[in-house]
């Protein structure tokens, strides 16, 4: 059976996987990305990885999910929003000349969509649009089983639409990043809630500990999820009533707060969809959590091969 390798570049993780025809994942590996190494950095931690994993699996093509916009037919990186060093760069030469395999290279919320719309939460539906929520927000959008693509350098770009005129754009209020100053500014003003205990001593990654505050019962963190979510229906409104999807996905690190965003967010959605679409879309949370941009971009390789 042939074996695929996926990889999946973002702004603060980077993994590697070995799978399978079927796009089970065999072997995993993870790194931190530093972003101060900016892309010089993240590309020694593949670089580094490649010798095992070409020596201990049959690698017929890699499939990868780049956080950022991407020509898509040729590889190459137009920039990273989160990490320097990325500009104009040749990933997929730069790829085929360490590996000597084919290399097929999307953009990472595209590749997650693929693999949640075939291997995940939207199985049987169509269209499928995944909003990943993570260091920053994108999305992708698939349809009949295929990724969408627009005129390059990308599409779906839903973390840089804007909620205001003044220029305000998704990604500055649903990214992690932005939900972690949000959580610490809303904590410094309340410092008896359970919200800001929680995060007490904490330097980064404050939007982890708004799932447990929500268990809690922590109406601080309530106030927060509400207005986090509102942002985000309000953007996935556009998304509606545009594309209209059968239904939308939540993936990346703040969809693992769980049903209290889902149930938000849907709830949301509902106030502003025209009325001729009520009740809108359904949301969903990616079933595939943090394993949907490699899933995803062993799908990538498994099609691209096939065709």
């Amino acid at each position: 059976m042939r074996q695929f390798l996926g990889i999946e570049i973002g702004g603060t993780k980077l993994q590697l996987v070995a799978g399978d025809e079927r796009a089970n994942i065999l072997r995993r590996w993870r790194f931190d990305v530093d972003a101060g190494r900016a892309g010089a950095g993240i590309r020694a931690q593949i670089e580094s990885a490649l010798p095992e994993i070409f020596s201990a699996h049959p690698i017929a093509m890699t499939g990868v999910g780049y956080g950022g916009p991407v020509d898509w037919r040729t590889g190459k990186i137009c920039c990273s929003h989160q990490v320097e060093g990325w500009a104009d760069f040749p990933l997929g030469d730069w790829l085929r000349e360490r590996t000597g395999q084919p290399i097929i290279i999307d953009n990472d919320a595209n590749v997650g969509a693929l693999g949640e719309a075939r291997r995940g939460a939207g199985q049987g539906c169509n269209p499928v649009f995944y909003v990943t929520l993570g260091s920053g927000v994108g999305g992708g959008l698939v349809v009949g089983e295929k990724i969408f693509h627009g005129a390059k350098p990308g599409e779906s770009e839903i973390g840089h639409v804007r909620l205001d005129q003044t220029g305000t754009i998704v990604e500055k209020r649903c990214s992690g990043w932005a939900v972690d100053k949000k959580i610490c500014a809303a904590a410094s003003q309340n410092p008896a809630s359970i919200l800001a205990r929680l995060i007490a001593g904490m330097d980064r990654g404050q939007a982890r500990t708004l799932e447990p505050a929500l268990r809690a019962r922590c109406p601080l963190a309530q106030s927060v999820l509400s207005e986090v979510a509102g942002d985000l229906a309000f953007a996935l409104s556009h998304v509606t009533h545009l594309v209209h999807p059968e239904l939308i996905v939540l993936g990346g690190g703040l969809s693992l707060v769980g049903e209290p965003l889902r149930s938000a967010v849907q709830n949301a959605l509902r106030g502003f969809v025209m009325d001729a679409f009520a009740p809108g879309p359904r949301v969903a949370l990616a079933a595939l959590r943090e394993d949907a941009v490699p899933i995803g971009a062993l799908l990538l390789a498994q099609s691209a091969a096939s065709a």
